[in-house]
C-alpha cells in the first residue's frame, strides 16, 4: 500500500502532478460530501456502492413536496380531450425546479429535476421517488430491473427497485465505482490533462452528462458528456471500458443504432458514426464518418423504434434525418420551429420534436419516407427540455396510439395522447417564438452556449 498511500498525501509527488484524490472526488460515495462513518468499504461487492444507506430508508409520500400538487385531468366525462386538436390530457405544475429529464415503462414516468429528486408516477398519481443527493438529474435511461440516471457532477447513479417492496429504489452504484476508481488512480498514465495544470483519470467525465443510452441486449452503457467525450462501461460490473474523444465540443447526444453502430451529435456542429468491435473483455470504437457539419449545434438525436431513421435536432430549429437502407443518407429535414430544437423522441412512425420555442411538432412518416406535421402541441410556457413516450394500451385494435410526456423549463410536466391514424391538421397555432414571460435562468443561458 506503500504506492497508494503516497497518491493519496497531498505532498507527494504523484499528488503534486496528477492530483491528490480528495474526499469531495468520492461525494458520490460519501453521502455526497456527508461522509458516513459507519459504512465501511467492502471489496466483496465491488460493483456495489458501500455508502448508500441514506438511500434505502422508506419512501414516504407526505414529505413530498408534490402531495398537494397532484396531476390536473383534462379530460371531460366522456373521456374524450378538451381540445381534440392537441390532446392534452394531464398535466403537473411541480416545485422542484426546471424539468431535465423523463423516461417511461411499465405503465411508469420517471422525472428528473433540478432538485436532484427522481419521481415515479402511476396512472398520473405520484407512486414514490429518490434522491440522490448531488448533481441534477441531466438524463435517465431504463435498462431491464435497472434505472440509470445521469448527472450535471459527471456521474451515473445506477438504481433498482427493492424486491421487497415496490415503492423503495435502492442505488447500487455510483460510475465510476469506488473501487475502480482507487484501482485506475494507482497508475500515472491513467490521468488525462482536460486543462491546463488540471489531470484526471479518464474513466471520470469532468463536465456535466448529457445523456446515457444502453446496447438492446442491455451489456454495455454508454455516457455522453459536456467533456467532449463519450464512455463506454459494462452493465455486468459497472467497469469503464473505454473512452473516445469524439467532438471538437460537448457531446449533446448519443444513440446506439443496429449493426453495432453509434451516433454522436455535439455542439461542434456535427453528427458521427462510431464502429463498436469487441474483442473478449474489451471493446474499441473507430470513427465512421461524419453524417453532418454545420455552423449551428447539434442538440437532440433519435432513432425510429426498428432502427432505420436517424434524426438530429439543431439549435436552428431544424431536424435532419438520415436512412439506414441507403447506408445513412440524408433524406430530408423538417422544419416547424423557430427557435432550438431541445429534445426528440420517436414511436412508431411518429417524430416528436421539443423545442425552446415552447412547442412539439407531431410528424407523421409515410411509406415513401416523407414527413407530414400532424400537429403542434402548445401548453407549456417555458422551453419543452425532454420527452417520452409509450404506447397507449387503451387504444383501438386498428389504432397506434401513444402517450406522449414532456417536461419543460417551465417546472411542469404534460401528458398527450396522440394517434398515427390522426389526419393533419390545418388550424394549429405556429410555434411561439417569445419566451418574455419565461425568466431568463442560468439554464437558458447554457441552451445560448450551445450546451444542452
Amino acid at each position: 500500500m506503500g504506492t497508494m498511500t503516497g497518491l493519496l498525501e497531498e505532498g507527494s509527488s504523484h499528488g503534486k502532478k496528477y492530483g491528490k484524490l480528495k474526499k469531495d472526488e468520492f461525494d458520490g460515495y460519501n453521502s455526497d460530501n456527508h461522509p458516513r462513518i459507519n459504512s465501511p468499504v467492502t471489496l466483496d461487492a465491488p460493483h456495489l456502492d458501500p455508502q448508500m444507506a441514506i438511500d434505502h430508508t422508506a419512501y414516504d409520500p407526505s414529505l413530498s413536496p408534490l402531495s398537494k400538487s397532484p396531476w390536473s385531468s383534462h379530460m371531460n366525462e366522456e373521456g374524450s380531450t378538451s381540445n381534440d386538436n392537441e390532446a392534452l390530457i394531464g398535466s403537473l405544475v411541480r416545485e422542484e425546479g426546471h424539468i431535465y429529464s423523463l423516461a417511461a415503462t411499465k405503465e411508469l414516468l420517471y422525472t428528473g429535476s433540478e432538485s436532484k429528486n427522481i419521481r415515479v408516477w402511476k396512472n398520473q398519481k405520484e407512486f414514490t421517488g429518490f434522491k440522490c443527493h448531488s448533481g441534477l438529474v441531466k438524463a435517465i435511461v431504463i435498462a431491464g430491473e435497472k434505472i440509470l440516471t445521469g448527472h450535471q457532477d459527471g456521474r451515473i447513479r445506477v438504481w433498482k427497485v427493492s424486491g421487497k417492496n415496490d415503492q423503495q429504489h435502492k442505488r447500487v452504484a455510483t460510475l465510476p465505482t469506488l473501487r475502480n476508481y482507487i484501482k485506475c488512480s494507482v497508475k500515472p498514465s491513467n490521468y488525462v490533462e482536460v486543462k491546463r495544470h488540471r489531470n484526471v483519470l479518464w474513466i471520470k467525465h469532468y463536465d456535466a452528462i448529457s445523456c446515457l443510452a444502453v446496447t438492446e441486449d442491455h451489456c454495455y452503457i454508454y455516457s455522453a458528456s459536456w467533456d467532449r467525450t463519450f464512455k463506454v462501461w459494462r452493465t455486468s460490473n459497472f467497469k469503464c471500458l473505454e473512452s473516445v474523444i469524439a467532438h471538437d465540443d460537448a457531446v449533446n447526444a448519443l444513440v446506439v443504432g443496429l449493426d453495432d453502430l453509434v451516433f454522436t451529435g455535439s455542439a461542434d456542429g456535427s453528427v458521427k458514426i462510431w464502429r463498436r468491435e469487441v474483442h473478449g473483455k474489451r471493446t474499441k470504437h473507430f470513427f465512421s464518418h461524419t453524417l453532418l457539419k454545420q455552423e449551428c449545434a447539434v442538440t437532440a438525436l433519435t432513432m425510429s423504434g426498428e432502427g432505420n431513421f436517424l434524426y438530429a435536432g439543431s439549435s436552428d430549429g431544424l431536424v435532419n434525418y438520415w436512412v439506414r437502407e441507403t447506408n445513412w443518407e440524408h433524406r430530408g429535414t423538417l422544419r416547424g420551429h423557430k427557435l432550438a430544437i431541445l429534445c426528440l423522441a420517436a414511436a412508431g412512425s411518429l417524430v416528436f420534436s421539443g423545442s425552446a420555442d415552447m412547442s412539439i411538432c407531431v410528424w407523421k412518416r409515410s411509406l415513401s419516407q416523407e414527413h407530414t406535421c400532424l400537429n403542434v402541441l402548445s401548453g407549456h410556457c417555458g422551453p419543452v427540455k425532454c420527452l417520452a413516450a409509450e404506447r397507449d394500451l387503451d387504444g383501438m385494435c386498428n389504432e397506434r396510439r401513444w402517450i406522449l410526456y414532456s417536461g419543460s423549463l417551465d417546472k411542469s410536466v404534460k401528458m398527450w395522447k396522440v394517434s398515427e391514424n390522426a389526419t393533419a391538421q390545418h388550424n394549429h397555432q405556429a410555434p411561439r417564438q417569445s419566451v418574455d414571460i419565461f425568466p431568463i435562468v442560468s439554464s437558458l443561458k447554457r441552451v445560448g452556449s450551445k450546451r444542452f
